[in-house]
């Protein structure tokens, strides 16, 4: 089990690292300016469960592994820049599309932002690294059973990570709420979000 002392040192610097202007946040707050608060909500919280798949990672020792083989480490690069510049060109493709309709459309739609935003975050190899360098700072081996700690520290950062992605889309949908009520308006937050995407797809294929 983690301790007091543990637990609130870590939440503390993980919801700093968290809060810092980053990719995730980036993202999230580009979807729900163009696509409003729902949408940034369902993405927020799926980037959020996606560290939950470096956390496994971490505990079974896979992610040490892709660590160490540059050639994982290129392939899963190739694999989440491609994956990014993917959801940057569908942006563009269905920029100024409508924003309105049945209530199974919105759900559907909150579900598919749901997924991009957890497979943007698992097939990110710098989380990967990030979580291997991150998380075993702060295990303490004297306590034991230290993939139970390393567990318990992941499932708190996607915990914290979703609260603060959760607020960041709340707080900037209302503003894609009031930015979209003109389809001029809503057309350019569109391309904004693709060219987001883009860039950051474009970043990771140049940094392999």
């Amino acid at each position: 089990m983690l301790t007091s002392t543990q637990t609130i040192t870590f939440l503390l610097m993980a919801m700093l690292l968290t809060s810092t202007p980053g990719p995730d946040n980036l993202m999230v707050l580009s979807v729900s300016l163009a696509r409003g608060r729902r949408a940034g909500l369902a993405f927020g919280l799926g980037c959020a469960v996606g560290c939950l798949s470096h956390t496994v990672l971490a505990v079974v020792g896979i992610g040490a592994l892709l660590a160490a083989s540059p050639m994982a480490l290129t392939v899963l690069k190739s694999a989440g820049g491609l994956y990014l510049m993917y959801l940057g060109v569908q942006a563009l493709r269905h920029a100024g599309s409508a924003r309105s309709g049945a209530q199974t459309a919105e759900s559907q739609s909150s579900w598919q932002f749901f997924m991009k935003g957890l497979m943007a975050n698992a097939i990110n190899p710098k989380v990967v690294l990030f979580f291997l360098s991150f998380l075993p700072q702060f295990v303490v081996a004297a306590n034991g059973h230290t993939e139970w700690q390393l567990g318990l520290l992941g499932g708190l950062f996607s915990l914290q990570a979703a609260l603060i992605f959760g607020l960041l889309a709340y707080f900037s949908g209302k503003v894609g709420v009031w930015l979209n009520t003109r389809p001029s308006r809503g057309l350019w937050l569109d391309r904004l979000a693709g060219a987001v995407f883009l860039g950051l797809g474009a970043r990771m294929l140049a940094s392999r």
